[in-house]
């Protein structure tokens, strides 16, 4: 169901990544970026992107990079994204767990998340579950579509020592 993202699996993903960057509530993304900056956004320009797929749906999918160069490379930075229709069904676990192993496999020793939404709880909670530590608070990080400026969290997890 997880696997590498093709350039048809974009298109059919782009609808969703739309809407999300268009809510304005959980990715500083332009709102109105168009396929080709987003497709080299989140395809072209992290080392492997990938996406959970269920018949001919693309329900969600995330991406993988280095969060740092030279001697901070050795932490790595993922992006998530679910299909509306497809939330609370527990893909974004499986995606971060996914991510988490393809980290391993990459040589990182630590995942770092730069701006986790505060209000975005679900994705606060979920990543807390799966081991990650609030190590920051950014204020007024954020300028949410709905309530304004709100803050951002540095979340972290060593992967290996």
């Amino acid at each position: 169901m997880i696997r590498e993202i093709t350039e048809q699996d974009f298109t059919v993903f782009w609808p969703c990544f739309q809407s999300v960057i268009q809510a304005q509530e959980t990715y500083a993304f332009e709102p109105d970026m168009t396929f080709e900056q987003a497709y080299q956004l989140w395809c072209t320009t992290p080392l492997k992107t990938f996406v959970f797929a269920e018949d001919d749906k693309i329900l969600g999918s995330y991406y993988i990079r280095p969060n740092g160069v030279g001697p901070s490379r050795h932490i790595c930075n993922c992006g998530y994204m679910v299909a509306e229709s497809a939330r609370g069904k527990g893909i974004a676990r499986k995606l971060c767990e996914h991510s988490q192993q393809t980290a391993l496999e990459l040589g990182f020793k630590a995942m770092q998340f730069n701006s986790v939404v505060s209000t975005n709880e679900i994705a606060v909670t979920l990543w807390q579950k799966l081991g990650f530590n609030i190590v920051g608070t950014i204020p007024s990080a954020y300028h949410h579509a709905r309530l304004g400026y709100v803050d951002s969290y540095v979340m972290h997890k060593q992967l290996q020592p």
